[in-house]
């Protein structure tokens, strides 16, 4: 037998015979002290934040637990007023749900910098807007390693960098933005005990929440998607979302929305090629109160809804003051994209199927009004906003 063998021997008999506290304690001691790669005692994503961390810190340099300045933090929350409106239509189910658990909700920007902390039981001495939870401050965490790799991850007590950190556990995922960056992150972090849930789930599922209400809101003058295999996925975390624009090009979608159309890498930006349907007929649809059902390219069958996304983006879930406006998409908005006019606007096509709809019901504004979704006194300012664009 060769001198690595008992070591081998060792490592595995405590893979299956020891708790994850107690495994993530060897891994740090074959890591930290004697520069062994644990490899299968934590997660990857952790033995990469250590060797970031390692980096960082290797001038001796200790846990940073300072907030960053107050201009930085407030050109912060600016930045990210978008991000906090989604977040607050979202946080009270959210904190509802962890309340009996002693989980406590945090929101970091894309670099960690904290932008809103549950106020339950903290602490203001290490827990407070303004805290920088990036790895550069604070070693090894789950939103610094999110902020560092985009991806999910969940951080057990020991498996922190810092030894001052070792009494919590966090789980933090992802919302990225309509351009695909990553635009925040979501943490769920309990103290001096172990979730009582299994928090990557969760976590993932209200970042998808928030995710979904931030595109929605950043989609100015689009029609917005939403679709999935069956209806009652709609208006769930589970349902696709695609933002297209006047000339047919999709602007953006959501990760469910690219899992649905087979549409995991670059490729084609048309929504005609993508779904097998022109923006005439999506648009069209835009007028239906209820699911429709389409057949995609790929020959799968799904339940769609159609908005037509004003330029005050998601105006009914994040402020109720402006519901009525906001809610008749069509008042500023478009029915089809032709060839003859490529780059007509959505006001143009909105106005197109406003007049079509009215000489469908004879010029009758209450049931046109009924059948667009919208209100007679909405209807009535869009008439009166078209005729005054003539003069």
């Amino acid at each position: 037998m060769n001198v690595g063998e008992p070591r081998a021997m060792d490592a595995l008999q405590q893979c299956f015979s020891s708790t994850g506290a107690e495994r993530a304690l060897q891994a740090r001691r074959q890591f930290f002290e004697a520069g062994i790669r644990p490899s299968g005692l934590v997660s990857e994503a952790v033995i990469q934040s250590w060797l970031r961390s390692q980096r960082q810190h290797c001038h001796g340099r200790g846990l940073s637990l300072a907030p960053v300045s107050p201009s930085r933090l407030h050109a912060t929350q600016e930045r990210c007023r978008s991000l906090l409106l989604a977040l607050q239509h979202e946080l009270p189910p959210l904190e509802q749900a962890l309340a009996g658990t002693g989980t406590r909700v945090m929101l970091t920007d894309d670099k960690g910098i904290v932008l809103h902390v549950s106020p339950a039981a903290m602490r203001p001495r290490d827990e407070r807007v303004g805290l920088n939870m990036s790895e550069q401050a604070m070693g090894t965490n789950a939103p610094g390693i999110v902020a560092a790799t985009g991806q999910a991850c969940t951080v057990t007590n020991s498996e922190h960098y810092f030894d001052e950190l070792h009494a919590f556990r966090c789980a933090a995922a992802p919302i990225r933005d309509v351009h695909g960056r990553l635009a925040g992150i979501l943490n769920l972090m309990v103290e001096e005990q172990h979730f009582s849930f299994d928090a990557s789930p969760v976590v993932g599922m209200y970042a998808t929440t928030i995710e979904n209400t931030l595109l929605q809101a950043q989609s100015h003058e689009h029609l917005v998607l939403r679709f999935q295999v069956t209806p009652a996925l709609l208006h769930t975390p589970l349902q696709a979302l695609m933002g297209v624009a006047a000339d047919g090009r999709v602007a953006w979608m959501n990760g469910t929305a690219a899992q649905l159309i087979g549409q995991l890498g670059p490729g084609t930006c048309n929504v005609q090629e993508l779904l097998g349907h022109d923006l005439t007929h999506l648009l069209r649809l835009s007028s239906q109160s209820v699911p429709s059902p389409l057949r995609l390219t790929s020959g799968l069958g799904v339940w769609m809804q159609v908005q037509l996304q004003t330029s005050h983006g998601l105006g009914t879930h994040l402020d109720t003051s402006t519901a009525e406006d906001d809610t008749s998409a069509l008042a500023t908005q478009p029915t089809a994209v032709t060839e003859a006019q490529p780059q007509a606007t959505l006001r143009e096509h909105s106005a197109q199927l406003i007049k079509e709809t009215l000489d469908h019901h004879g010029g009758n504004v209450s049931q046109a009004a009924r059948a667009l979704g919208i209100s007679r006194g909405t209807l009535y300012r869009r008439l009166r906003g078209d005729r005054d664009d003539h003069f």
